[in-house]
């Protein structure tokens, strides 16, 4: 069987190296909030080209973490869109804010207009705040929602948590923002042997606040100066992130490695392929189609020992939870159109050419067996 994704993969490329950098931390007697930690900060934030770098427990303490060190909120309306993974609402709920939620594009990403649209509408509280999520690997338009930021004088939250290493027009995600919030999730382009997560930002202010916040709003030791939480990275999942680091740029070269061979094996049928930009780095953190008969062609692709995943099979807004019709101000046509869908094919480093054609090849033949139309 193909996994869809693998992330035992990472390990296994590097394990004598990731066994060794465990073993330095369980011989050196600290666990938390260490040499380890302090020197992945600063690796990551070199990598990034930020000025901060912020470990914390995971990805979502992340979000609420640079929410609240923004100075967002209860009461405050924070805008974001609702094709996205929970984490990002559940930390806007967190805070005590309240979502509102945009529009995509085609490409999947927040769509500037669709934003437009929520500020410029009389009858929804304005936001203080907006969280651009980057998308199975690909950045949102940065220029324009950060224009469209800055006449509204709104904070931006850049959600990374699916784009390590993807860039626009040369400058890397988590960069554009107030601040750009990381999962380590085990699945990740980057990811620990557990959860994790960090936060980055330009600004000296915001570094030292988030610093207090993830460790009860300490200042100086068992003194909070304000409410504050437990939110720390260990010491052995940053030695592993600090090995997985040194290869992160290799490992996202063999995703799109393996993008380009799905490209130009499915570029002739009748699949939706994801939307690529000139000026854009995507990191394929999935590699997402759309079809017609999805449910049918997963079933089909796993009896020929291929597993799929759907990445989300509900948007934000349809889901239970946050389903209040004061969510959704505007229509969110596209995103409720290609939730029926979308289908995630398998995409990891340690994949290998031939099992991407495996893939393709499984793919292929179904669509010969007919049954598959345009979308």
């Amino acid at each position: 069987m193909i996994p869809q994704c693998n992330p035992l993969a990472g390990y296994v490329a590097h394990k004598k190296e990731i066994n060794s950098a465990i073993s330095r931390v369980l011989e050196s007697g600290w666990y938390i909030l260490g040499k380890e930690v302090e020197a992945f900060e600063r690796e990551f934030s070199d990598w990034l080209g930020v000025t901060h770098s912020i470990a914390v427990a995971s990805g979502t303490d992340a979000i609420e973490l640079a929410l609240r060190a923004c100075g967002i909120g209860q009461g405050d309306v924070v805008a974001t869109v609702s094709h996205t993974a929970v984490a990002t609402v559940s930390a806007i709920s967190r805070v005590g804010a309240t979502p509102v939620f945009a529009d995509i594009g085609e490409d999947y990403l927040m769509s500037p207009s669709s934003l437009l649209e929520i500020l410029e509408d009389k009858y929804t509280p304005k936001p203080k705040a907006i969280i651009v999520v980057h998308l199975y690997g690909a950045m949102a338009e940065m220029p324009i929602i950060l224009k469209i930021a800055r006449d509204y004088n709104l904070v931006v939250v850049e959600d990374c948590a699916q784009a390590h290493g993807a860039s626009l027009l040369g400058k890397k995600s988590g960069g554009w923002g107030d601040v750009g919030c990381f999962s380590f999730y085990p699945t990740k382009n980057l990811g620990a042997l557990g959860d994790g997560g960090a936060v980055v930002t330009q600004s000296d202010e915001i570094a030292c606040r988030l610093r207090m916040l993830r460790q009860y709003g300490w200042r100086k030791r068992y003194i909070s100066d304000e409410v504050g939480v437990n939110s720390r990275l260990d010491e052995l999942q940053a030695a592993v992130l600090r090995v997985k680091l040194k290869y992160l740029d290799t490992d996202n070269e063999k995703r799109h490695i393996i993008a380009a061979l799905y490209r130009k094996g499915l570029k002739d049928t009748p699949l939706v392929l994801p939307k690529a930009y000139s000026g854009s780095g995507h990191v394929y953190h999935q590699f997402v189609i759309q079809s017609n008969v999805r449910d049918a062609l997963a079933k089909k692709l796993k009896t020929a020992g291929v597993e799929t995943a759907i990445h989300y099979p509900a948007a934000i807004h349809q889901q239970p939870a946050y389903s209040r019709k004061s969510y959704c101000p505007i229509a969110l046509s596209i995103t409720e159109k290609i939730i029926p869908y979308i289908l995630s094919l398998p995409i990891f480093p340690g994949m290998t050419d031939l099992e991407a054609e495996k893939v393709l090849d499984a793919i292929l033949d179904v669509l010969s067996g007919g049954g598959i139309s345009e979308i």
